[in-house]
């Protein structure tokens, strides 16, 4: 079943949506010469949103921390809603567990696992045995990824805030190798986030192929009809997050309203 699932995005400790293509690793220049684009900057709290998802059963929402600066905000987050938000960016073998202990459902992690730009089963294992006891489902894996060539169905994993691309290809193989080990897939088509301009139709209807546990796709969703799209392309197997296109977040194109009352339909339809 198709689901709407929201986030909450953090930079510099605030609740931003932001196009994911112009964000910069920590260390290093923006060496595409283009600035950081910030489709919308919250004057509420983390804990506004974290409460709204909360009154509304909004589950399987997650928090991103983008870059530094944002624990504090995070923790806030987590602190409104205890142990309905999964949690990500910069989580490691060190820290995981303390945010489980903060509060976080599950912990997302990406970079971590591609040192260097490419991907470790050995800080996998030690991840899940040392961090999380064994417990695959309190991890998320997080495989947000772009094209290197926009005419080609190909996928790289993109770590360091979508900056670098790593040597690990999203295919069937790679992907059901991983679903072992962890309870969902997060998948953001980099390239599409913050722009309102569409889904990577192609990446949704492949990941619906080639995987056997929850995904949560997002990335250029921009009106509820998104929500239909990604609900035919994956026979309902895929769920959406839309961020930039929400009213909430200063968008025009979906009312929460809206999405909220999508989730109703489709949990209607599955009891029946």
């Amino acid at each position: 079943m198709t689901r709407f699932r929201p986030c909450i995005d953090l930079h510099a400790g605030q609740v931003k949506q932001i196009v994911g293509g112009t964000l910069t690793h920590d260390n290093l220049p923006n060496t595409n010469d283009t600035p950081l684009v910030t489709n919308y900057t919250s004057t509420h709290p983390p804990s506004h949103f974290a409460r709204l998802y909360r009154d509304n059963n909004l589950r399987g929402s997650h928090v991103i921390m983008l870059g530094p600066g944002n624990e504090d905000a995070a923790r806030e987050a987590l602190a409104a809603w205890p142990g309905q938000l999964q949690v990500g960016g910069g989580i490691n073998e060190g820290n995981a567990a303390q945010w489980l202990e903060w509060g976080a459902s599950e912990v997302i992690v990406t970079s971590y696992l591609f040192p260097s730009g490419t991907f470790s089963q050995t800080r996998l294992a030690s991840l899940l045995r040392n961090a999380l006891n064994g417990r695959k489902d309190k991890l998320v894996i997080d495989l947000s990824c772009r094209r290197k060539h926009e005419d080609e169905e190909r996928w790289w994993v993109a770590m360091n805030k979508w900056t670098t691309i790593t040597d690990f290809e999203l295919t069937r193989a790679n992907l059901q190798m991983l679903q072992e080990h962890c309870a969902e897939f997060l998948i953001h088509a980099a390239g599409k986030e913050g722009l309102q301009a569409g889904i990577d139709e192609a990446l949704v209807a492949r990941l619906a192929e080639w995987c056997d546990i929850p995904v949560t796709y997002a990335g250029g969703g921009r009106s509820i009809e998104d929500l239909e799209l990604v609900k035919r392309l994956s026979s309902g197997k895929v769920d959406l997050t839309i961020g930039s296109a929400l009213d909430i977040f200063g968008g025009s194109g979906v009312k929460l309203e809206e999405a909220m009352q999508w989730n109703r339909e489709q949990e209607t339809a599955e009891a029946m």
